[in-house]
């Protein structure tokens, strides 16, 4: 199957994201690479952030025309904040499939917190993920099962098979399954209600960005 230009730069950011998790993934611990392999986290900045910026003007749906309006910014950030409430509650042995393959914690030798990995780590969950996901899982992927044709799909008319099909894969990804299901259902009916991808990226944003702040605040490093 040929996969469209739209596609393709849907799907690219992605697979760099995935093989940079990878990496992290399988980078030793012990600094026997000559350096803290925690800081392979920056490339995503780099890496994702980079060609996301590159091919930014051919995402049509994060055009300026194409922005939320004022209600439907507040519906996303309260749904953001609905996902990270049940992302944190969700979190029983029984709701986990495995676990992270690259975990990450952000404390020093000293046990004091190293502010700049910290910082990537924030922004990259906070501005790059949520951007690089939603043009995968719900721009693209959502749409795709709808109809393989998938850019002429108006996110208003995706069938419930579509939706279901597409949060499932997003669960696969994800060692929380439960809180992945309720967080990708949410993401995926926010776009389709508004039609806006923005929404689904908006309240993505706030569910990572204020789960960083949690995460710092509390120690709680195996949600990151």
């Amino acid at each position: 199957m040929t996969l469209s230009r739209a596609a393709l730069l849907r799907i690219a950011p992605f697979a760099a994201f995935m093989g940079l998790l990878a990496l992290r993934g399988a980078a030793p611990t012990d600094g026997s690479w000559g350096f803290d392999a925690r800081w392979l986290y920056a490339l995503n900045l780099v890496v994702v952030g980079g060609l996301l910026l590159w091919w930014w003007r051919e995402y049509g749906e994060l055009s300026r025309p194409n922005a939320p309006t004022v209600r439907e910014a507040a519906l996303a950030v309260a749904v953001g904040l609905g996902v990270f409430v049940a992302w944190i509650l969700l979190d029983a042995p029984w709701m986990r499939l495995g676990e992270p393959s690259a975990p990450f914690h952000a404390l020093g030798a000293d046990g004091r917190f190293d502010l700049g990995l910290v910082a990537v780590r924030w922004l990259g969950a906070t501005l790059v993920v949520p951007v690089m996901e939603e043009l995968f899982w719900r721009s693209f992927l959502m749409r795709w099962f709808e109809r393989p044709v998938f850019e002429g799909v108006d996110p208003r008319a995706v069938g419930a098979r579509a939706v279901v099909l597409s949060t499932f894969v997003f669960v696969l990804v994800h060692p929380l399954w439960l809180a992945a299901v309720v967080a990708g259902l949410a993401y995926a009916l926010l776009y389709r209600a508004t039609g806006r991808l923005w929404t689904a990226v908006i309240a993505h944003a706030v569910t990572n960005g204020v789960l960083g702040l949690y995460v710092v605040s509390t120690g709680r490093w195996d949600f990151w």
